[in-house]
């Protein structure tokens, strides 16, 4: 039920997004989806039901919510905004259907993470539920007049977006070592700078706290690496 509802939240925000355009709802629902998200595997886990097909289920539902939601957002955010550089209007809306490549790469992302044994304690690349609110909180922050997205610059964030999600990166997971600092440095200071931020800077928090989560993780990879 619990990622069913998470599936439902990503189709309601595709809808109102399509018929109203409402980005400020759609990223709320996406929120809920989230959590969903969040809780279904908790659930299973104190409950006993881990099974094959809710990971299949899970997977899917991930795809609708984190996958094309942000997809037909980027794309419709992309329709009612102008071209920077004055480019011809044709060549530029059949360009449009390159945000689409965001719910191709997050189905790709899924199905790499489900073979994948490698990512228990961290990710291979960024996981789509970050790169959803990441991508919904900037058509969030546009509809509020808060920065401006040209559709060169919605093209570039969704290509962009798309290679972080079958990236290399080693990104940590916010899965805690017991309550202690030893093994979650990371972690918690992680939680308190987006803490900082929340306060600081609410209407960019979400954005901000992605933004850094993406730094750190990959500053992490190439120290580790080095």
């Amino acid at each position: 039920m619990l990622t069913l509802a998470n599936l439902v939240a990503g189709a309601a925000a595709i809808i109102l997004t399509l018929r109203f355009h409402d980005y400020e709802t759609a990223f709320w629902l996406i929120i809920a989806a989230a959590i969903c998200d969040f809780f279904d595997g908790f659930a299973a886990r104190l409950l006993g039901q881990i099974s094959p097909l809710g990971v299949q289920l899970d997977s899917l539902a991930d795809d609708i919510s984190f996958g094309l939601a942000p997809a037909v957002v980027m794309f419709d955010i992309y329709s009612q905004s102008g071209t920077y550089y004055d480019l011809p209007v044709d060549i530029m809306e059949n360009l449009g259907y390159v945000t689409l490549i965001i719910a191709a790469f997050s189905a790709l992302r899924l199905a790499k993470f489900n073979i994948d044994t490698t990512q228990t304690t961290e990710f291979s690349g960024l996981p789509t539920p970050a790169n959803a609110l990441m991508l919904m909180s900037l058509a969030v922050l546009a509809e509020q007049g808060h920065v401006t997205l040209y559709q060169e610059l919605i093209l570039i964030l969704s290509v962009a977006a798309s290679l972080l999600l079958i990236s290399p990166i080693r990104m940590f997971a916010l899965k805690f070592k017991g309550f202690g600092i030893k093994g979650n440095e990371l972690r918690y200071a992680f939680l308190l700078l987006s803490l900082i931020i929340i306060i600081a800077i609410p209407a960019y928090s979400v954005l901000a706290i992605i933004v850094i989560y993406i730094a750190l993780s990959t500053l992490r990879w190439l120290f580790s690496r080095n």
